[in-house]
């Protein structure tokens, strides 16, 4: 018996993978909570998987009761009632990490922006992946003011 087939090109059981925009980044849907951007590293290409759940759950150890949503293809991180602190976005060569208040941490991390406040942390496949640094920047930045989005 042949296997029923979905307009999608799926057998039947099968979900679809998301789709990977310019550079690499999943196109998640938006949505609020753990489950969109579990769905969005699950869908970052390559290494770049290990690294965003890595992350994850390192912002979950250093900033319990973290709020996460996907918004715009990327995963935000903020705490309820005080905005968001951090986002992410795969590129083809990297993950980039935008610390919304970056200009207030403590080094501050490494990359400008063209927008005042913001720095980014780029991570790259070969990096040796600082977890203190990152951890202490998350921390400082989850007690700052966060951003309305």
């Amino acid at each position: 018996m042949a296997t029923k087939t979905l307009q999608t090109g799926l057998s039947t059981g099968q979900t679809p993978s998301p789709t990977l925009l310019s550079g690499g980044n999943p196109q998640i849907a938006m949505g609020y909570g753990d489950a969109p951007v579990q769905a969005y590293i699950a869908a970052m290409p390559g290494w770049k998987s290990d690294i965003g759940r890595r992350i994850d759950a390192l912002i979950e150890r250093t900033v319990p009761g973290v709020h996460k949503a996907v918004k715009w293809n990327s995963p935000f991180y903020g705490l309820e009632g005080q905005g968001w602190f951090l986002s992410l976005h795969c590129f083809a060569k990297y993950i980039k990490v935008a610390f919304f208040r970056g200009t207030s941490l403590d080094p501050v991390p490494p990359e400008t922006s063209k927008q005042k406040e913001v720095r980014y942390f780029h991570i790259h496949e070969n990096d040796t992946f600082d977890e203190a640094q990152f951890a202490a920047w998350v921390k400082q930045a989850s007690q700052l003011p966060g951003e309305r989005m």
